[in-house]
């Protein structure tokens, strides 16, 4: 479907029924998503195809909440030894005088962890053990309401046994780096006793982690020194000629590749885009296919990953130029590289900026390739958290405000009144405010986020639903709001008042609101409330009425002869009229034979004297909340009968005494 411009105009003021929605509105603030609402509501409305007398609402920007949402925001590292409540530590913040907890600005929780930790031993799982270390951390993030990332280990050198011993005793093959540590074995990933053992616990993995609510993302690799890709060791040295490393390095890849592909289907899997990717070295020139690796990757569901942001000799141009090439098609998972708490010497960065004793310095480096890539997670990782809140704590508030993405909808078109029975035409314009994007694009989540615009009752309840298919957020770029109009289908719900709801849902879940939207409001169930919708009770059509005023006299149309009053005591001919189906939810009003036309709310009265319906002969049949009704035309005004003290007009912006009547 073709997505029409919305186009804006002003007028003077909004019907009465969107100045009494509005008026009800909170400005108290409220936690994270669950935020309340202030709408800035300037005289202006929409005009979108087929509803010109829709009602403009400007949602509020917040600029400030931690939206915890999917693929997005900082990560808290754990510690694979550490207990539960290591995710509750707290850092003192000198901006604040006061500790905060870091897991209250994290969307997401990673522990870089052993194969032999979550497995010693066949057929045991750590993490279904909530008795075990690894097993109360992990389950201590799904306590807290946020999803898990892991990174599975099966290297051992420089931290040991990674690799169960049971695999080795097994016969699976291996690389001793140092004969006098028996324990640093690191298995040839190309051999079948291996993939076996391996593809099993992945399986066993998978049946627990396959779940985008429990699962932020895995790390689909693994391999190499520390699982980040590079130094990946397929025999001893000197066995494998260049050319056979290459064809072994690419069979590796593509068999990890299917075996996370097929195990984690509903879950962002990621690589580190390594200028070495996979390669027996971790230091120097690119390798000439480990572009044709990574895309290949891409190209099989793959998300971007990268372990030394900030450290200028290993996060070099080729790694810039392939985050560039990819930015906003694929996320970017940031991690930083130099650890400032002690282990590195950061200082000797070649950038030349970095300080000795000021991790700041480091940090703000980390800070600043990562908006360079536009990443959508950066990461508070083990020993360097406290740097991060105690010496660069605005970069993490940053962060939080400008990176990854922060959707929104600045103006969203809406009628405040329909006939049940009818459609209603929407328009709505969304931005992004982060520099990251919602990647809604990758294979795990498959467009699995639209808009979707509710009809909620006054508990919050969803009545109707409609999902707008066109809005894509994984287009939504900073400094590029995107515009769509959609039309409902029939609308049919009993007579009464209800609200109009938003929310960016997911698909895959029952229709449920998925992302959390950055805008300071009233939020029911997940949607952001946005004002109120009158369902109008079906106009008497072909039924004759009386029009009596609230000077309990009624409404002459004056045989056509005159402009009409609202001044008899007592109805006869002129003062009776025929509802009829004027199409698309109107009404138009017959007396003698002639119509009732709005003559554009002209001060010289309307009149009775058409012989067919044009657009001045057309009205809404508004139903109030006290029974009487009132009559819009199509200049979006309403009638009055002016107290019968002069000729009616159709001028009125909003619903007084004077623009309501009882049918007699």
């Amino acid at each position: 479907m073709t997505m029409k411009k919305l186009i804006f105009e002003r007028t003077g003021k909004v019907a009465l029924l969107a100045f009494l929605c509005f008026q009800s509105l909170s400005c108290s603030k409220k936690v994270e998503e669950d935020l309340s609402e202030t709408f800035s509501t300037g005289p202006r409305k929409m005009a979108v195809v087929g509803a010109a007398n829709n009602v403009l609402i400007t949602p509020v920007y917040n600029s400030t909440a931690v939206l915890r949402n999917p693929l997005n925001g900082w990560v808290l590292y754990g510690k694979r030894d550490a207990t539960d409540t290591f995710w509750d530590s707290q850092f003192f913040v000198p901006e604040l005088g006061a500790n905060v907890k870091a897991i209250d600005y994290a969307s997401a929780c990673y522990i870089r962890t052993s194969w032999r930790s979550l497995n010693p031993s066949p057929g045991v799982y750590a993490w279904r053990d909530l008795n075990s270390q690894i097993g109360k951390l992990i389950n201590g993030v799904k306590t807290r309401g946020l999803p898990i990332a892991l990174r599975i280990v099966v290297d051992g050198r420089d931290q040991g046994e990674n690799t169960p011993a049971f695999v080795f005793t097994a016969g699976a093959q291996y690389w001793l780096s140092n004969p006098a540590v028996p324990a640093q074995k690191t298995p040839f990933p190309q051999d079948p006793i291996f993939r076996q053992y391996y593809t099993t616990f992945i399986e066993e993995l998978a049946k627990d982690f396959n779940d985008p609510v429990r699962t932020s993302f895995i790390d689909a690799y693994g391999l190499g020194k520390w699982g980040e890709a590079h130094n990946t060791v397929y025999a001893a040295p000197g066995v494998l000629t260049a050319a056979q490393t290459e064809t072994v390095k690419e069979e590796v890849l593509d068999w990890i590749m299917a075996l996370y592909n097929r195990t984690f289907t509903k879950v962002p899997l990621v690589i580190n885009y390594h200028r070495l990717i996979g390669h027996p070295t971790s230091w120097g020139a690119a390798n000439v296919i480990s572009n044709t690796l990574l895309v290949k990757a891409i190209n099989q569901g793959y998300s971007l990953r990268h372990d030394a942001f900030g450290m200028t000799d290993y996060y070099q141009s080729w790694e810039k130029n392939f985050a560039a090439t990819w930015k906003h098609k694929r996320p970017i998972i940031m991690e930083g590289g130099w650890i400032v708490s002690g282990t590195h010497r950061y200082w000797i960065d070649s950038n030349g900026q970095y300080r000795e004793g000021h991790p700041e310095d480091v940090r703000k480096g980390e800070f600043d390739r990562s908006e360079e890539a536009a990443v959508n997670m950066m990461d508070f990782r083990v020993g360097e958290t406290a740097s991060w809140f105690q010496t660069s704590f605005p970069l993490v508030q940053r962060f939080n405000a400008e990176g990854g993405y922060r959707l929104y909808p600045d103006e969203v078109s809406l009628p405040n009144a329909i006939a049940n029975g009818a459609s209603a035409t929407v328009g709505h314009r969304w931005r992004n405010m982060g520099w990251g994007y919602c990647p809604n694009n990758i294979p795990q989540w498959n467009y699995k986020y639209k808009v979707a615009f509710a009809i909620l009752d006054t508990a919050g309840v969803v009545k109707k639903l409609f999902i707008d298919e066109n809005g894509d957020p994984s287009k939504w770029l900073k400094d590029n709001p995107m515009t769509y109009n959609f039309t409902t289908p029939a609308i049919n719900l009993p007579a009464g008042s209800y609200k109009w709801g938003v929310a960016i849902i997911d698909k895959t879940n029952a229709n449920k609101p998925g992302i959390a939207i950055a805008v300071t409001g009233v939020f029911k169930n997940g949607w952001l409330e946005l004002g109120s919708l009158q369902i109008q009770a079906e106009p008497p059509i072909g039924q004759t009425v009386k029009l009596k005023g609230p000077n309990n006299l009624f409404v002459s149309g004056e045989n056509g002869e005159a402009p009409m009053r609202c001044n008899r005591a007592s109805a006869s001919g002129w003062e009776t009229f025929t509802i009829i189906d004027a199409g698309a939810g109107k009404i138009g009003l017959r007396s003698m034979n002639k119509y009732v036309s709005s003559e554009n709310g002209a001060t010289t009265g309307i009149t009775c004297n058409r012989t067919t319906i044009s657009d001045w002969e057309k009205f809404d049949w508004v139903v109030n909340a006290n029974g009487k009704i009132s009559l819009k035309g199509n200049n979006g005004k309403y009638i009055s009968s002016e107290d019968g003290q002069s000729v009616m007009k159709c001028n009125r912006a909003t619903i007084a005494g004077w623009e309501a009547f009882a049918l007699e």
